[in-house]
């Protein structure tokens, strides 16, 4: 290539890295907020002022509205919230043990939020995103993958005679549980607080058991 093409594709490369990276710190600072005072109350415009842009307007340039925004920061981590779900999966292959499919739903969490360092933020505001109606939805339609299908099917094979109400009561109880369980002790790194177990992998071990036994726990005849 010749030394002025090279020269010409300079500005295209340094403003896509631009770009690049003010989308990053967006992201970022929009999911730290977020997590930390909520959806609803943290605007475009402190969005775009905590990440230290001078373009009140930025948020909307770059992600759209603020629902194309939530959208991102779930993608962001969702990804590899699969990978690693997928690598699990691989070793569960035709488990019948309840316990390797609860931890394909949990570890892959913990592993990612390992991964992450401290601080984290993403686990409270998955929080903030299932405690609302509207934002459960995108969240439950972002992350509700194949890995997460592949997984509740094959928990549902080792349960074959829990009956349909109760399998779906305990999944709705479940999902509350790893989600802000997950939250609470994110929380508390966050503000220096004690915490029951010493890192993520051994609370990921404490939160199988716990959901396990949920899964597995007799169920008393109703009306």
């Amino acid at each position: 290539m010749a030394p002025g093409a090279a020269r010409s594709e300079n500005p295209r490369t340094a403003r896509s890295e631009k770009v690049s990276a003010t989308r990053e710190a967006i992201l970022t600072v929009a999911e730290r907020m977020f997590a930390e005072h909520g959806v609803f109350t943290v605007s475009n415009r402190q969005i775009s002022e905590a990440a230290g842009q001078g373009n009140n307007a930025a948020v909307g340039y770059h992600f759209g509205t603020k629902t194309d925004l939530l959208r991102a920061i779930v993608r962001r981590h969702g990804d590899r919230i699969d990978e690693l779900r997928d690598a699990m999966l691989a070793e569960a292959g035709d488990s019948a043990d309840v316990r390797d499919w609860v931890a394909c739903l949990v570890r892959p969490s913990t592993r990612h939020l390992t991964e992450l360092g401290r601080p984290t933020w993403y686990a409270r505001f998955g929080a903030q995103l299932m405690t609302d109606p509207v934002l459960r939805e995108l969240m439950v339609d972002e992350t509700f993958g194949p890995s997460i299908q592949r997984t509740m099917d094959g928990l549902n094979r080792c349960l074959p005679e829990l009956p349909l109400p109760v399998r779906i009561e305990r999944g709705d109880m479940a999902r509350h549980l790893l989600v802000h369980t997950l939250a609470e002790r994110e929380r508390a790194l966050a503000d220096g607080a004690h915490t029951a177990r010493t890192s993520w992998d051994a609370y990921a071990t404490g939160l199988i058991d716990a959901i396990t036994g949920l899964w597995l726990a007799p169920v008393t005849a109703g009306p």
